[in-house]
């Protein structure tokens, strides 16, 4: 036993294992520390957690004469089980209502249970968004690669269709429009002129509201560097970039009917150019470049993330 010991430690020395002992407990990284004298095993890390095995349900039903109090996490239901000899079966772990989100990697989906009750979407939706990473606002970002509110991704810089046109905002407003074409929702009362001397401000931004912590969107600066960065001259290089943005048209600012859709692209930067006008990216089939248009008119929005 003394030589299966000896080598042991000598295994954790070399692969940089923290092991320790205090009479029959073990402690795995408690550097500095004597493993807990109520527990056999005491593991010990802020940045790793415990991992039991991986079964399926029918890999978990094999195990033969499993001993009572044995653990095991079922890969096909996403639960932890408890093997309980007195009933001779396998107990679910009851899960609480609390939850941790995972840290967001870009490049992953971002899936948004959209809600209209929170004043900032217009309808209640299910939405997944493909992130990518770009350098094409100026340093390295994380941005979605469909418009704020679109269900589907956009087929073409010239796609028609509502469900990947997404939602549209008037600007420093956070109450977001649907438009299927016909009708307008919320069908409100429209906002036909807003003059305010103020940026878009984070209390506003529906990129937060939605998406969360960390997501905005874009300043005119960074939608300069996008335009320049992808040598953009219509929707075609538009749609061609990682941004895959469309034109999803524009909801008018005189009275929130529904133009352009197909032929032109409107998306706000949270900058303004002055209280009656804010900077937005504008595209067509000819041109694509900043502009100022008046704050009322309901444009598109695309998240990013620093």
């Amino acid at each position: 036993m003394k030589n299966f010991t000896k080598m042991f430690l000598t295994a954790c020395l070399i692969t940089g294992f923290a092991f320790s002992l205090n009479a029959q407990s073990v402690g795995i990284n408690t550097t500095g520390d004597a493993p807990n004298g109520s527990a056999m095993l005491d593991v010990s890390s802020t940045t790793k957690g415990f991992l039991p095995p991986r079964m399926t349900t029918v890999e978990i039903a094999g195990i033969p004469t499993p001993a009572n109090g044995l653990m095991v996490y079922n890969t096909n239901d996403g639960k932890l089980y408890i093997y309980v000899s007195t009933s001779a079966l396998w107990k679910e772990v009851t899960f609480g209502a609390g939850t941790i989100s995972p840290p967001f990697v870009c490049g992953s989906t971002l899936t948004i249970n959209h809600a209209a009750s929170g004043n900032v979407a217009p309808v209640d939706k299910t939405v997944t968004y493909g992130t990518v990473s770009t350098p094409l606002f100026g340093g390295t970002k994380c941005t979605i690669t469909r418009n704020l509110g679109a269900t589907n991704q956009a087929s073409s810089g010239e796609d028609p269709d509502e469900a990947s046109a997404g939602w549209y905002w008037q600007f420093n407003h956070k109450q977001g429009y649907k438009h299927d074409g016909t009708t307008r929702t919320p069908n409100t009362t429209w906002i036909t002129s807003i003059d305010e001397n103020s940026n878009w401000t984070a209390e506003n931004d529906p990129c937060t509201l939605e998406l969360g912590a960390g997501w905005r969107i874009p300043t005119y600066t960074e939608w300069t560097a996008a335009d320049e960065n992808g040598s953009w001259g219509n929707y075609t290089n538009t749609y061609n970039s990682v941004l895959k943005l469309h034109a999803a048209g524009i909801l008018y600012d005189g009275d929130g009917s529904l133009n352009y859709r197909g032929s032109n692209g409107f998306y706000w930067s949270s900058s303004q150019y002055s209280s009656a006008n804010g900077w937005n990216l504008h595209f067509f089939f000819n041109s694509s470049g900043m502009n100022r248009y008046p704050k009322a008119n309901g444009f598109s929005l695309r998240c990013l993330r620093d």
